[in-house]
C-alpha cells in the first residue's frame, strides 16, 4: 500500500544520483569553459540545471527528501542574485504542492484508521488533494456537523522513507553546502532526523495545534484551524480560506507584504509566550493571509497551519536571547561577550576578543535597531556573503562561534523566519514585536533609591 517509496532502493538509487548528476555538470561547464564561452553564462546555465534537477528528485520523492528542499527554500534569499533566479521557481514549487498519493491509497488509509463506515463521518469528501507536503497530503471536506475541514492523510511508510532520505542526504551534505553560502548543511539534516518521530506523532500535533487554536481563538490578528478529530495517520482541523504566503510573496502588494511580515514576527515571538510552544516549521506553504473578517473589512490576518514541528519552552523563549540582544544594541561587548561564554556560544577552550564579537553581531541584529526595517533580499545576501567570504574577519570568527543545542531549533526558526520576510520585501516594527514579547529584551526598570529622611 505504500506509495512512498514504491521500493526504497528506487528512492535510495534517485538520491544517491544527485552528486553524480552534479559532477557531471561541473565537467560539462569545463568544457563549455574551454571552448571560450563565459564564466558568468556556464555559471549561470550550471545553476539552472542543477536545481532543476535537484528539486524535480526531491518533490517526487516527498518525505525527508522534500522536508530538506522545503527548510531550504526559505533561505532562497541568501543567494546571490546571478544564481537566485534558476532555484525561485524550483524551491517554490516544493513549498505548496508534490505529486499526490492514489485515491485508493487514501481511501485504504481512512477505513484503516477510522473505520469502515468511515464515510459516514463526512458530509462531503474531496478525494483531490487540495495540498501535499513531506509526510501527508490534506483533502477538503465537510464534517458531520456541517464544518468544512481539512482532512490530513499520512502517507504510509512516511516514518521509514523520512529515515531513509535523511540518511542519504547526510551523506553527500557538503556537496548541497553551495546552494546557499555560509550554511552548514549537515546539522540541519541532522536535526530533521531527530525530529522525524515527533513530526510522525499527529497526536502530539494535535496537542500543539489545540492549543494554540484555544490561546489564539480571540485574537485579532491570528487565527489557528480547531482540531476536530485525531487518530493514528488521520488528523482532521478546521478549513480556513486565504491567500498562500507564497502567492503573495510573488504578486502580494506592498500593504499585504508588510502586514503578512508583521504578523509573522508577532507569532514568531508571541508564541512561545503565550503557549510555550514554539512554532518550527515557518515555510511559506505553513501560513495563509485572511480577510479581517466574513465582510471583507478590517485588517488582514494570518492563518497557521502545521503544528508537526514545535519546540517546547515552557518559560517562552530564553531570556538570555533578549538580554544578549539588548546589551549588544547597546554597545556593551564586555557583558556580551560574558553572557556568550556563560551561555556555551564560546567554548571554554576559546578565547575571542569581545569587541570584535560585537562588531560580527551587529550587522545580524540591525532589523532590531530601528523603529522599522525592511527586510530585502539584499541585505540577505549581504549578511550571508559578509559571514561565507573565507578572507573576512566575520568568517574568521564565525568558525569559532558554537551553537548550544538548545538553541539550535530557536535558531533555525529565527533564521528561516528572517528569510521569508526577505522574500517578501515586507517592512516589519520588529522592535516593537521584541519589546512586547522577548524576555529580557526590556530593562528590568531599577527601583528607585529612598530619599533620606526629612529631618525633624
Amino acid at each position: 500500500m505504500s506509495d512512498l517509496p514504491r521500493k526504497a532502493v528506487t528512492r535510495t538509487a534517485k538520491l544517491a544520483a544527485l552528486p553524480l548528476g552534479f559532477a557531471g555538470r561541473a565537467t560539462w561547464g569545463l568544457g563549455k569553459r574551454i571552448v571560450g564561452e563565459s564564466a558568468e553564462i556556464v555559471g549561470r546555465e550550471l545553476q539552472q540545471r542543477t536545481a532543476e534537477q535537484l528539486f524535480k528528485v526531491l518533490g517526487e520523492l516527498k518525505g525527508g527528501a522534500m522536508k530538506f528542499g522545503q527548510a531550504m527554500s526559505v533561505f532562497e534569499s541568501a543567494l546571490p542574485e546571478e544564481i537566485a533566479g534558476p532555484y525561485r521557481a524550483a524551491l517554490t514549487k516544493l513549498q505548496d504542492a508534490a505529486p499526490p498519493m492514489p485515491t485508493r491509497t487514501v481511501h485504504a488509509v481512512l477505513e484503516e484508521r477510522l473505520g469502515a463506515q468511515w464515510r459516514e463521518l463526512f458530509v462531503e469528501f474531496e478525494d483531490k488533494p487540495a495540498a501535499a507536503a513531506s509526510i501527508g497530503q490534506v483533502h477538503r471536506a465537510v464534517w458531520h456537523d456541517g464544518r468544512e475541514v481539512a482532512v490530513k492523510v499520512q502517507y504510509p511508510g512516511a516514518g521509514e522513507a523520512l529515515l531513509s532520505d535523511l540518511n542519504q542526504l547526510s551523506r553527500f551534505a557538503r556537496l548541497l553546502g553551495p546552494l546557499i553560502p555560509g550554511m552548514d548543511i549537515k546539522p540541519l539534516i541532522a536535526e530533521m532526523r531527530d525530529r522525524v518521530s515527533e513530526e510522525l506523532d499527529y497526536a502530539l500535533e494535535a496537542q500543539a495545534q489545540q492549543a494554540h487554536a484555544e490561546e489564539f481563538a480571540d485574537d485579532p490578528d491570528v487565527v489557528v484551524p480547531a482540531v476536530v478529530h485525531q487518530c493514528d495517520q488521520v488528523l482532521v482541523t478546521e478549513w480556513i480560506d486565504g491567500i498562500p504566503l507564497s502567492e503573495i510573496i510573488n504578486d502580494g502588494t506592498e500593504e499585504q507584504r508588510d502586514r503578512v511580515g508583521q504578523l509573522l514576527a508577532r507569532f514568531l515571538f508571541s508564541g512561545p509566550a503565550r503557549t510555550g510552544l514554539l512554532h518550527a516549521d515557518p515555510h511559506p506553504g505553513n501560513f495563509r493571509l485572511l480577510p479581517g473578517d466574513p465582510d471583507g473589512d478590517g485588517e488582514w490576518r494570518l492563518g497557521v497551519l502545521d503544528f508537526g514541528t514545535v519546540d517546547r519552552l515552557p518559560g517562552g523563549l530564553p531570556e538570555p536571547i533578549g538580554v544578549s540582544l539588548r546589551m549588544t544594541l547597546d554597545g556593551e561587548a564586555d557583558p556580551v561577550y560574558e553572557l556568550l561564554c556563560t551561555e556555551g556560544f564560546v567554548k571554554e577552550s576559546i578565547e575571542l576578543d569581545p569587541d570584535a564579537v560585537l562588531e560580527y553581531l551587529l550587522p545580524i541584529i540591525e532589523p532590531a535597531r530601528v523603529e522599522a526595517f525592511t527586510f530585502t533580499r539584499s541585505w540577505m545576501r549581504s549578511q550571508a556573503a559578509r559571514i561565507a567570504d573565507v578572507r573576512s574577519p566575520a568568517y574568521q570568527l564565525g568558525k569559532q562561534l558554537n551553537l548550544p543545542p538548545a538553541y539550535l531549533l530557536i535558531h533555525r526558526v529565527t533564521l528561516s523566519t528572517i528569510g521569508v520576510l526577505c522574500q517578501l520585501g515586507a517592512t516589519v516594527r520588529l522592535r516593537e514585536e521584541l519589546e512586547a514579547w522577548l524576555p529580557g529584551f526590556v530593562a528590568e526598570a531599577e527601583p528607585d533609591e529612598e530619599e533620606p529622611a526629612a529631618e525633624a
